[in-house]
């Protein structure tokens, strides 16, 4: 990007004011200047970050979880995740934790699918995505408040209930079809 119309598009913070500090989430209420000068408010939560893993096995099928999610009522297929334990956790050893306490599974190759950022208005939530292939399978190790149920289903079934809206977790939606597309390289040669 243009550095010059990065300075044209910034804004800037004036003063910063914590509404809310939370275990998880810290709301802030920022009073800012618009890159014309004028001012404004931007209200925002802060987040330790977290991280998403797809779990491919040898035959092409993901293992997904099925949970509760409070905030929307409902219970939400997904790949493993989790928030980082401190801001200073190492991304590839928070991710092995989560495929491990999640589903029982530890990896032989960790692949980077990037960075996800999930409601960029209003959260500076950043959750780094991971394939995991070579799987081998132990016992999971679930916090003491999660409770989830595990499953498998071949990746292109994922694809196509991500393409008809029955999976609706943007992390996850984001995952499946990075993976899909890798895979689809991979055959061509193009990885």
């Amino acid at each position: 990007m243009d550095h010059q119309n990065e300075n044209m598009l910034k804004e800037r913070c004036v003063s910063s004011e914590l509404i809310y500090d939370g275990r998880v989430v810290h709301l802030y209420v920022d009073q800012i200047a618009l890159p014309n000068g004028e001012p404004s408010i931007r209200e925002y939560v802060r987040h330790i970050g977290a991280v998403a893993v797809l779990p491919l096995t040898d035959d092409g099928e993901v293992i997904c979880v099925r949970q509760y999610r409070y905030a929307h009522g409902c219970l939400m297929t997904e790949i493993p995740a989790g928030k980082l334990d401190s801001k200073t956790e190492d991304h590839v050893e928070a991710a092995l934790r989560e495929l491990r306490e999640e589903t029982g599974a530890r990896c032989q190759k960790l692949t980077y699918l990037g960075l996800y950022r999930s409601t960029p208005a209003i959260l500076d939530e950043k959750i780094d995505l991971y394939l995991a292939e070579g799987l081998t399978f132990g016992e999971t190790d679930l916090d003491d408040d999660e409770f989830l149920e595990t499953f498998r289903l071949p990746l292109s079934t994922l694809v196509d209930m991500v393409m008809s809206g029955e999976i609706t977790d943007g992390k996850t939606q984001v995952a499946i079809l990075k993976v899909a597309e890798i895979l689809r390289r991979r055959q061509n040669g193009n990885a």
